[in-house]
């Protein structure tokens, strides 16, 4: 060996390593690129995973709401098949001691009796959110009101409740049964009639 050696070759020489071939440079920059497509592989995979978490959040806290506004509406709304055959049984006590017009003295308190029964039932309903729909003077509302004729007239503005045929309920804000009502029409007036007459 001769005693002129190179900087660079007395670096490798102490430090043991074989100089680097163009083979090891090409497999170490194959190593890199497999490495950096692995990265970008896990990267892509975490951002995934991230958005499918994100998603299942979003999807577990929409079913917690789902599930409080069931829950609450079954609370809400326990009663209403209850409620829907009670207001018959209503509506009949109602029709039979409005029928009484001259109660005989022993009959009397049996009608007071019953009067009493009736309101402590109204209030029963009311206390757990049935509501009696009784519109004499609104504004029809299709959503709550059934109408059973028009009569015209020139009292009041056209679509207007005239007259009550049967109560409706809700019970919350759930229409049980909705109001029969008689509603107001426009009066027709009649056309004159425009015949020239020649003379």
């Amino acid at each position: 060996m001769s005693s002129t050696m190179t900087t660079s070759d007395e670096h490798q020489s102490n430090s043991g390593e074989a100089p680097l071939g163009s083979a090891e440079v090409v497999d170490y920059t194959q190593q890199i690129n497999e490495l950096t497509v692995s990265l970008a592989t896990a990267q892509a995979a975490v951002e995934d995973f991230r958005n499918q978490t994100l998603r299942a959040r979003a999807d577990i806290e929409n079913m917690r709401r789902r599930f409080e506004r069931d829950v609450e509406n079954a609370h809400k709304y326990a009663l209403e098949k209850f409620v829907a055959e009670l207001i018959p049984v209503v509506d009949g006590m109602s029709l039979g001691l409005n029928a009484v017009t001259n109660p005989a003295p022993e009959v009397k308190k049996f009608l007071e009796g019953s009067l009493m029964t009736l309101k402590m039932l109204k209030a029963a309903m009311e206390k757990f959110g049935v509501v009696e729909i009784v519109p004499v003077g609104e504004k029809f509302n299709s959503d709550r009101h059934l109408a059973m004729s028009s009569q015209e007239t020139d009292e009041c503005a056209p679509n207007t409740v005239l007259n009550v045929i049967q109560k409706g309920y809700l019970l919350s804000d759930r229409l049980i049964r909705p109001a029969m009502v008689v509603v107001s029409k426009a009066v027709d007036k009649p056309q004159p009639n425009n015949v020239d007459v020649m003379a």
